[in-house]
């Protein structure tokens, strides 16, 4: 019988994980979204503005480095502007890819940008290409990026954000 032996050298790195392989996925589909991460303001359960403290705990301590909104079918579907401004206000769909639920769009770009600041996590946001344009798409990044004088930094601003998130993924489709 022929001997074998090795030596291991726990300090040869030979690569590196990129912690971002590690990342979520968030779709408004069942509970996922509405009573899953949000509950809104005026919820019993515990939260800061909207977002359950109990989900903001859980994902800091486990580290989740980037999470991707609106989802996959979901966002094919989903527009930018149905998410801003007044929740009173914001334009209610019918969510046909997930049971055919009314979507009120309470949870949109500013609850999901706050939901990345409290767990520490990078957004990745998800651009619609089903029913959307390249235009929309160009147009949501500047709202959420640019802190030039436009039209869409104006918007943002008077939607409650004065400084222009980073945005570092952007995913073009399901």
């Amino acid at each position: 019988m022929k001997k074998i032996s090795m030596v291991i050298n726990a300090d040869d790195r030979l690569g590196h994980i990129s912690p971002e392989i590690y990342g979520h996925f968030s779709e408004h589909l069942g509970r996922c979204i509405y009573n899953g991460i949000y509950v809104g303001e005026n919820s019993p359960i515990p939260n800061t503005d909207g977002i359950r403290n109990d989900i903001i705990e859980a994902l800091r301590n486990i580290k989740a480095p980037v999470f991707r909104w609106p989802g996959g079918c979901f966002a094919e579907e989903y527009h930018w502007q149905d998410g801003i401004g007044e929740k009173s206000l914001r334009r209610k769909i019918v969510n046909t890819n997930w049971g055919g639920v009314t979507e009120d769009n309470s949870f949109g770009t500013h609850e999901f940008m706050r939901f990345c600041e409290l767990v520490g996590c990078k957004p990745y946001i998800n651009g619609n290409v089903g029913s959307g344009s390249v235009r929309e798409l160009s147009e949501w990044i500047e709202y959420m990026t640019s802190d030039a004088e436009s039209p869409l930094t104006e918007q943002r601003k008077k939607n409650g954000r004065a400084e222009p998130w980073k945005l570092e993924y952007l995913g073009i489709g399901n």
